[in-house]
């Protein structure tokens, strides 16, 4: 998984966008503090705010993330396509991050090629019994910026499900995509979210809650 950079007010608050961005805990990051928003002239004008980079570490990985890197591997061994993959592992998914030059390709139009990359490894993988974890394929970072745009979307709907005093439905996502889309409104008091629909590909349903619920 790529660095990223950061803006916060304060550092933590920067680190804490990081970690959400990153879905990674903060001793799984490597932080560096690349502006503490001292930059100004004559003390008055200048960026108050603070900028980071943060840069995932890379974690043991368990037998299950080496079985599922070797099953990618294989895949991408029939593309022809000469990349390395980087295995990290945590207490919610195993990350299989696609390096090198022609790893662009293997996003397809709206990361459909990588979506049918991560079904293949999770169905082949989770064969054994022994492998619970969720399998995520990511290149150039493509799923943190995917997850930017869902997040932003589930607002925008779950703000559109308010104002209409109706239920919205978002197109068919993936079981990753739909997760972030709960997670995002999760704390929302105001609406709840049900994924609804058959098959691989769901649509999540963010409606708006009754006053006695």
């Amino acid at each position: 998984m790529s660095a990223i950079e950061v803006e916060g007010k304060t550092v933590e608050e920067a680190i804490g966008k990081a970690c959400e961005q990153l879905n990674r805990s903060q001793d799984q990051l490597n932080i560096e503090v690349l502006s503490d928003g001292t930059n100004k002239i004559f003390g008055i004008i200048g960026s108050t705010r603070i900028r980071i980079k943060a840069t995932p570490r890379e974690l043991p990985s368990s037998g299950n993330a080496r079985r599922a890197q070797e099953v990618l591997e294989n895949i991408l061994a029939r593309f022809g396509v000469k990349t390395s993959i980087e295995a990290l592992e945590d207490s919610d998914c195993i990350t299989l991050n696609i390096k090198g030059d022609g790893s662009g390709i293997l996003i397809g139009r709206k990361g459909q090629t990588l979506d049918a990359l991560q079904y293949v490894v999770n169905k082949i993988v989770h064969r054994s019994p022994a492998v619970t974890k969720q399998i995520v394929v990511d290149t150039e970072g493509y799923r943190a910026k995917r997850k930017e745009v869902l997040v932003d979307l589930a607002k925008r709907l779950g703000e559109k499900a308010k104002a209409r005093e109706a239920p919205v439905s978002t197109s068919p996502l993936n079981p990753y995509e739909r997760r972030i889309i709960h997670m995002a409104l999760q704390d929302d008091s105001g609406l709840t979210t049900q994924s609804t629909g058959e098959g691989i590909f769901r649509s999540v349903v963010i409606a708006p809650k009754n006053p006695e619920q």
